[in-house]
C-alpha cells in the first residue's frame, strides 16, 4: 500500500512539474509583452493624432511618415497575434471585471446599462489570460 501511494505521489509531482514548465513557456514573455504594449499604445496615438485632411500627395513627407506608422502598427499587431497576445476591443460588450477596468459611469441614450460605451485604453490577453484590462467608460442605468 505504501509503495502504491509513493508511486502515485511521484506521478502527481511529475504531472505538476510538467504543467508548471508548460505554463512558464506560455507566460514567460508576460513582462516583455506588457512593456511592448506601451509602444503599441504610442504608435496608435501617433497615427490617431495626424489630421486626415493633411495626408495628401501635396504633403509627401507627412504622408510617407503616416503610412510608415500605420505599417509599423499593423506589423506589431501581427507579432502580438503570432505569440498569443490578442487585443480586446470591448465597445458595446457587457462590462466584465476580468477584462475591463471601469474609469467612469455615464448615462448614454440608446445603450443598455452595464455595457461599455467608450474605450480609453485597449486591453490585451495573453493566451486567454488578461494581461492588461481595457480602461473603459460604462453606461449607467437611469
Amino acid at each position: 500500500d505504501k509503495y502504491k501511494r509513493a508511486l502515485a505521489d511521484a506521478e502527481n509531482v511529475r504531472q505538476r512539474s510538467q504543467k508548471l514548465v508548460e505554463e512558464a513557456k506560455l507566460y514567460g514573455i508576460q513582462s516583455f509583452c506588457k512593456d511592448l504594449l506601451e509602444v503599441a499604445d504610442i504608435l496608435e496615438k501617433a497615427t490617431e493624432s495626424v489630421p486626415k485632411e493633411e495626408i495628401k500627395d501635396e504633403n509627401p513627407h507627412l504622408k510617407s511618415l503616416y503610412e510608415g506608422l500605420v505599417m509599423t502598427e499593423v506589423q506589431i499587431q501581427k507579432v502580438f497575434k503570432k505569440h498569443g497576445l490578442l487585443r480586446l476591443d470591448p465597445v458595446g460588450a457587457k462590462f466584465d471585471p476580468y477584462e475591463h477596468e471601469a474609469l467612469f459611469h455615464a448615462p448614454v441614450e440608446g445603450k443598455e446599462p452595464g455595457t461599455v460605451a467608450l474605450v480609453s485604453k485597449m486591453g490585451y490577453k495573453l493566451h486567454g489570460r488578461t494581461l492588461r484590462p481595457a480602461l473603459v467608460g460604462v453606461v449607467k442605468g437611469a
